[in-house]
């Protein structure tokens, strides 16, 4: 790919958001009624092809069983509030409440608390008792740590989740995370990320993992961008994490599944991420607004309460209806942000595609300007034009 000039001793590749690019409609349509968007992962099949983030907001044991009811997988953050609380509840009331400029430092004081590996355990032993498949996140730095109480409670599907995760950890002052060999010794299905990257996607495939996550920076309560200055616009990020997959696969005949994380409010994204390549969507801002979403209309993301260098705001979503409504509908509203499934369904079926493997081939265009369409649009509305 072509790249342009930056300065005299500087070129970089042009990348896009999924804002920055639109799907093209095919010569033959289909009833979106007979359309496949099942997803199956290292033996477990799911009827939705989206991941719950591991954000303490959007899941606890009790969304991640709804969401494994309605056919997805919501994955909890083991390093989160259910794993230091006995009683969560006043903490997220509490976190919802608080004024802006109070949020990231008061956060960080509740996420102090320690984690008690027991439970750790339980909340895997909800998830599993609720009759759905158990999936949970650790962070690298903790995983060695934790794994033999996440895997003695029957947790059926782990990931290992930060910022940014590399194969190859350079480290002096601490013996680094050999993914290579951690990921060899499970006998469970481990996904790994985030990366954002070509290389990185798939030096991430060659440690054995069965999905990666891809995604720094896009999401609605991330600042990394700002704080670090690191991230991809989300539509370049995963079309190269799909090349990475087809190279992996040619060299030795093993498929690993493209999970975009991040960067997705509407049914319209979620369309563009399959079309770009993935095989699956982790979504949260979009889950944290529903009714039963732990954090009472409010949102933020694993980084928001680091220690030392926060790399999250807490933003309210608000309260748009069920999860149910939000997954699968019906949707109430024109914006996209409900039955975000249904939405799938539909542009699988206007582009002609029976699965989403088809789906993947979909021809899209560079179309900045349904940017601007789209705000235009959203303002005559609120002004009473449209």
């Amino acid at each position: 790919m072509a790249e342009t000039d930056i300065g005299m001793g500087k070129s970089g590749r042009r990348a896009y958001s999924f804002d920055d690019i639109s799907i093209v409609p095919s010569r033959r349509t289909r009833d979106p009624g007979e359309v496949d968007i099942s997803w199956e992962i290292d033996g477990f099949e799911f009827a939705l092809p989206m991941l719950g983030s591991a954000m303490d907001s959007v899941i606890s044991p009790s969304t991640a069983a709804a969401i494994g009811r309605l056919g997805g997988l919501g994955v909890l953050n083991l390093e989160g509030l259910w794993s230091r609380y006995e009683d969560p509840g006043p903490v997220y009331e509490e976190i919802a409440s608080l004024p802006a400029e109070k949020a990231t430092r008061r956060m960080q004081e509740m996420y102090r608390s320690p984690i008690v590996p027991e439970l750790m355990h339980r909340r895997i032993a909800e998830i599993k008792e609720a009759g759905v498949v158990a999936g949970a996140a650790l962070t690298p730095q903790n995983v060695e740590r934790y794994v033999d109480v996440v895997l003695s409670a029957g947790l059926d599907i782990l990931v290992i989740q930060g910022t940014v995760v590399s194969a190859e950890h350079v480290s002096t002052r601490a013996a680094p995370l050999d993914l290579n060999e951690f990921v060899a010794g499970l006998d469970i299905p481990v996904i790994v990320g985030g990366c954002a990257s070509y290389a990185g996607a798939i030096h991430l495939m060659r440690t054995g993992a069965a999905g990666i996550l891809v995604g720094v920076g896009p999401g609605a309560a991330c600042t990394t961008r700002g704080v670090l200055g690191i991230g991809v616009p989300q539509a370049t990020a995963v079309a190269d994490a799909a090349a990475a997959r087809t190279r992996y696969r040619d060299e030795t005949g093993r498929y690993v599944h493209v999970i975009a994380d991040g960067g997705m409010r509407t049914g319209g994204d979620i369309a563009k991420a399959f079309a770009c390549g993935a095989d699956s969507v982790m979504i949260g801002s979009p889950l944290a607004a529903a009714d039963e979403a732990p954090g009472r209309g409010a949102h933020w993301g694993m980084a928001t309460f680091h220690p030392t260098l926060p790399r999250g705001a807490r933003v309210m979503v608000g309260r748009l209806g069920a999860l149910e409504e939000i997954l699968v509908g019906p949707a109430y509203e024109n914006d996209g942000r409900q039955n975000l499934f249904g939405g799938l369904r539909l542009a699988l079926g206007a582009t002609g595609y029976a699965d989403l493997k088809g789906f993947q081939n979909a021809e899209v265009m560079v179309a900045p300007a349904v940017r601007t369409e789209g705000k235009t649009l959203q303002r005559q509305q609120q002004i009473g034009m449209g």
